[in-house]
């Protein structure tokens, strides 16, 4: 097949990479997105996420006429869809389920312009069945389209699923590197999905089925949220005999055998804090170590919470005279991890939130964004450098191992009161 004109459908932090290295290698890309004001931000050569080495790559792609951004989708050979698929829970926060609705819309706004010959690939991380789903939608929209689902082989569409494996911080340089898994509904859905990302990897492009390559993705970050989980339940653990975590896990990766993570406030992010939840949700029997680890993880922002309330109490006994209104304490980092200005599922961001319901004043220190959080939007909330925090902070937690605060260390060291949750200060 050849794909002169692809359709990036979500300009986000993976649309927007994906469609800038696919027009780095001199193809027509249409970048689709609802956001006008990412539309527009694009089309000026600039971007609206914060990602090492973007600016440039999408400046050059729109500069020579390779990238273009719109909020409708026009007709192309392939059509690559990346929107979010978060989930739902009942009253009560359980329940996690899938939500759909967003890959549903993506799927009704470029039915009107399939067209036979078609390559249709699904990149959001999705529950096992979703790429089905997806081409169910798309059939039901254009019933004068035939699809894998019914004619197999000789479909006028191929639909495929191939779920992105990046890291936020070094998404360019991995999307060429890193090795696709491509779940094809069809064997030749596969082969054509191959073709089409061979043109960007440099990696293997390995062949599977549609919801081998969907249960792949959950499963490496699943693996992921268990290692994590492990680490996080023994900071708590150490905590409470009052050993240092941090050496304690230094002492123990010198086996040879053992390779334990670090703690940290919490997991984030719009995969590993989601994505286990899929596997819970279609198993829920036999997923018991998924779901133990994802409730392990979901209560580290809590068990943080509490230190932070130790630490304004102790800051009391210290100072009887102070009103809880009077004291500052300051959130070192809100995004979801280091160097970045994501702030999808952030246990951080919920921390600090917490934090301002308590009654004290609350500095938000995170460099990589312009403005307060809309759900931190309180009139005891503001945006400051760190400088400032440092200055003016009674309790100082950190959240977030940003690099500005890894080269203040030594200032930190001297704060009377700190809650360090990623092992900032050893």
């Amino acid at each position: 097949m050849n794909f002169e004109r692809i359709s990036m459908i979500g300009l986000g932090y993976i649309g927007l990479p994906t469609a800038a290295v696919f027009a780095s290698r001199k193809k027509k890309v249409i970048g689709v997105d609802i956001n006008q004001a990412a539309v527009d931000t694009i089309n000026k050569g600039e971007i609206h996420i914060v990602e090492p080495e973007l600016d440039m790559v999408v400046h050059a792609a729109v500069t020579q006429g390779y990238l273009r951004a719109t909020t409708q989708p026009e007709p192309a050979d392939a059509f690559l869809v990346a929107v979010p698929t978060p989930f739902h829970t009942d009253e009560n926060g359980q329940n996690h389920k899938a939500d759909l609705s967003y890959i549903e819309s993506a799927a009704k706004a470029i039915a009107p312009v399939l067209q036979p010959g078609n390559l249709v690939v699904l990149e959001s991380t999705s529950p096992v069945g979703a790429t089905e789903q997806m081409a169910a939608w798309l059939a039901e929209a254009r019933p004068d389209l035939t699809f894998p689902q019914t004619h197999g082989e000789n479909s006028d569409i191929r639909v495929a699923h191939c779920p992105e494996r990046v890291l936020p911080g070094h998404v360019i340089r991995e999307l060429v590197e890193n090795d696709r898994v491509i779940g094809g509904m069809t064997p030749k859905c596969a082969e054509a999905a191959c073709t089409l990302y061979k043109i960007v990897v440099e990696g293997e492009c390995v062949p599977t089925t549609a919801r081998t390559a969907e249960m792949a993705k959950l499963t490496e970050n699943s693996f992921r949220d268990v290692n994590i989980a492990f680490a996080n339940e023994l900071s708590t653990i150490a905590h409470e005999l009052e050993i240092n975590v941090w050496e304690l896990i230094a002492l123990a990766n010198r086996h040879p055998r053992v390779n334990i993570l670090s703690p940290g406030a919490g997991v984030g992010g719009h995969c590993i804090a989601v994505d286990p939840w899929f596997i819970v949700d279609a198993c829920p029997k036999q997923a018991k170590l998924i779901r133990t680890a994802r409730e392990v993880n979901d209560a580290k922002p809590e068990w943080v919470l509490g230190r932070v309330k130790s630490g304004l109490e102790y800051y009391h006994q210290q100072h009887p005279d102070a009103k809880r209104s009077d004291l500052t304490v300051a959130c070192l980092g809100v995004a979801f991890k280091p160097d970045i200005d994501d702030l999808r599922e952030s246990p951080a961001l919920d921390i600090a939130e917490q934090i301002a319901k308590l009654g004290c004043q609350v500095q938000i220190v995170e460099p990589n964004i312009q403005a307060v959080p809309r759900k931190l939007e309180k009139s005891n909330v503001q945006l400051v450098d760190l400088e400032q925090a440092l200055a003016q902070a009674d309790v100082i937690c950190v959240l977030v191992k940003h690099k500005p605060f890894v080269e203040s260390v030594a200032f930190l060291r001297a704060k009377e009161t700190v809650i360090d949750a990623v092992g900032l200060l050893g």
